[in-house]
């Protein structure tokens, strides 16, 4: 009986998560084939070489921290405050994933740092997140400095927030997330 073939998208997954611990450079079409417990053989079924899987991994990043989430934000239907609260609720249950996560987020932009074509998707990335943000603030902020500082505020806590390690004065971080965003949302 024939092995089934290892699924394209599990080399993509595998290459996301071994980026986000080790970098690009720890994204070995070996060190995968070995993670995946199959034959490095298979990878040549579906990509050309590592730049190919590399190209697909962020395309596949991509995909999924814009569009994807813009499409279920959007699908829940609701007015702008209910969209954001949803984006908000939603970027919070990704912290750990392995595509959407942080670590991958950071990964990126570390990568982007020493590879100019991988900054220019990430200022692309970047953008949309934050045109996306704009047109929901906007709904209801009739200031334009007003949206381009919330906007700028929301993005800057998804981005960062897990880099600070300051106290709350007695309130957790949880407490101190969500008086952010009622704050954002007023």
């Amino acid at each position: 009986m024939a092995k089934a073939r290892t699924p394209r998208g599990r080399w993509i997954e595998e290459g996301l998560r071994v980026l986000a611990v080790g970098g690009p450079d720890a994204v070995r079409i070996e060190s995968l084939a070995q993670s995946l417990g199959v034959s490095k053989g298979g990878f040549y079924g579906y990509f050309r070489n590592r730049d190919a899987l590399l190209g697909e991994m962020l395309d596949t990043w991509e995909r999924e921290v814009t569009e994807a989430v813009i499409e279920e934000v959007e699908s829940g239907g609701g007015d702008a405050r209910a969209k954001l609260d949803r984006l908000f609720t939603l970027v919070a249950s990704f912290a750990d994933a392995p595509v959407t996560g942080t670590a991958i987020d950071l990964a990126i932009r570390d990568w982007a740092r020493r590879d100019e074509a991988v900054a220019d998707r990430l200022r692309r990335v970047d953008n949309r997140r934050m045109d996306y943000l704009r047109s929901l603030f906007g709904s209801f902020c009739d200031d334009a400095d007003d949206v381009e500082v919330r906007s700028l505020i929301t993005y800057s806590v998804r981005i960062a927030s897990h880099f600070i390690a300051a106290d709350h004065g007695g309130r957790s971080r949880a407490e101190v997330m969500e008086l952010t965003r009622r704050w954002l949302l007023r």
